[in-house]
Formats: C-alpha cells, sequence, structure tokens
C-alpha cells in the first residue's frame, strides 16, 4: 500500500490541525522544506502537500510550495483552495504531480471537468472530505447534505480515476480510522482510493489494506513516531 506523509502548511509552517480546525494548531517543523526532505529520506514515494491559508480564504503559501518543489525529488500532490483552471495550471507549473481539488466537485462540476480534460486525469485527484459520510467543502466549514456514495460514482463518470477520502471527525486527532464508514467508500468506488483522517498506528494501514484500499495519508501518526515510514516502503 501507498503510505503517503501530509505537510500542512499554515502560515509558513509545517502543522498538524485538530479535526481541521486552524486555531488549534501544532507546529512540528519551521520550515516545509525540512519536513519534505524529511519524508523523502524515510523512503517516502509520494508526498501530500496541503495549503491550509488557500483553503480557508486567507491567503497561501505559494512561495513555500516553490521552495519545497524545488527541494525534493520524488512526485508530490497539492491541495486546498484549488478552485480555478488558473490555479492549478500555476500549482502543476511549479513542479506537483497533481492537484488535489475538493470543493470544485460540488460546487463547480465543470471546472473540474475542464481540468480533466486540459490536464487528464493522471493529474487531477478529487478528495472527498467528509465528517462520516456527509461531504464537506470550504476548508471543512460548510457542510452540502452530498453524501460520499452519490458524489464518487458522479466523478468517476466525469472520468475521476484517483479519490482520497478524509473522515474529518477524526483527522489530526490519532483516533483512528472508522473502518466501517472507508468500507462504504471502497465499495463505492472502483477506482484508485487513498483514505486519511485519524490514521493513529500500524494497525489502521493494515485495516485499510484488508478492505482493499490502494493509498493512505497521515501525517500526525508518523510526526510522532507511532507509525514508521520506512517500514511501509520496503
Amino acid at each position: 500500500m501507498l503510505v503517503i506523509p501530509a505537510v500542512d502548511i499554515q502560515s509558513g509552517r509545517a502543522v498538524r490541525l485538530y479535526e481541521g480546525d486552524p486555531n488549534q494548531e501544532t507546529v512540528y517543523y519551521e520550515n516545509p522544506v525540512e519536513a519534505a526532505l524529511h519524508w523523502q529520506k524515510q523512503g517516502a514515494r509520494m508526498l501530500h502537500l496541503v495549503d491550509l491559508d488557500a483553503a480557508t480564504g486567507r491567503g497561501n503559501n505559494r512561495a513555500v510550495l516553490r521552495e519545497v518543489a524545488a527541494s525534493i525529488d520524488i512526485p508530490f500532490e497539492v491541495g486546498g483552495g484549488i478552485r480555478s483552471l488558473g490555479v492549478a495550471r500555476e500549482i502543476l507549473a511549479l513542479g506537483a504531480s497533481r492537484v488535489v481539488v475538493g470543493t470544485i466537485a460540488v460546487k463547480a462540476p465543470e471546472v473540474l471537468g475542464q481540468m480533466l480534460h486540459d490536464f487528464g486525469p493522471e493529474r487531477v485527484v478529487v478528495s472527498l472530505d467528509a465528517r462520516g459520510l456527509e461531504v464537506v467543502v470550504s476548508g471543512w466549514a460548510e457542510g452540502t447534505r452530498l453524501m460520499v456514495q452519490e458524489l464518487g460514482p458522479r466523478v468517476w463518470e466525469m472520468g475521476v480515476r484517483t479519490l482520497i477520502y478524509t473522515d474529518v471527525r477524526r483527522d489530526g486527532t490519532l483516533a483512528g480510522l472508522d473502518l466501517e464508514v472507508v468500507r462504504v467508500v471502497r465499495a463505492a468506488w472502483p477506482g484508485f482510493l487513498i483514505a486519511g483522517g485519524g490514521i493513529a498506528s500500524d494497525a489502521d494501514l493494515h485495516g485499510l489494506q484488508a478492505l482493499g484500499v490502494e493509498g493512505a495519508i497521515t501525517g500526525k501518526a508518523l510526526y510522532e513516531g507511532r507509525i514508521s515510514l520506512s517500514s511501509w516502503v520496503k
């Protein structure tokens, strides 16, 4: 299984948020480049970078992303506030392997369709962030009353082939995955599935493997030493 370290960037620093709350942050690295290089050295095959300020509309960390791109040799994806073709094109031009979008899948599917047309499905990933199974958008601040098992098939029909599912109730909490919810997502999504949100131990990763989930994004458990990345990248 592909285990992808998360580097979440807020105010220029590598942080983890508790349940996505910008006011409940733990700073792990003052410089996100150091975080990215650390995980690269540990054998990461890909990094998941999130611009939290862009996601919540409080600015962006584009300069930091540019520094990270110039410093690492492994593929990386970028999410957070990518809601237009122009921004997606800019992120890809920085060197990102692919962009991760969420809000536009709900609010502007025509933009998602244009991204798929212009960049190809290998460079556009949809992230369905949800409280359990209800999708939330705009930096997790807004509920949609749409269920993952409704929206997943919809974006598959549009041509999306990689989906990220994050349970925002558990993200950054080390509470462990709700594998029964992930089971529902797995059943609804025929493509490559990456899951995250609350991963606390190797047991969570083994649980995802047992469900046939192809990838996992994890942050806090890695930063706090509860999971050893090197044991998952042999």
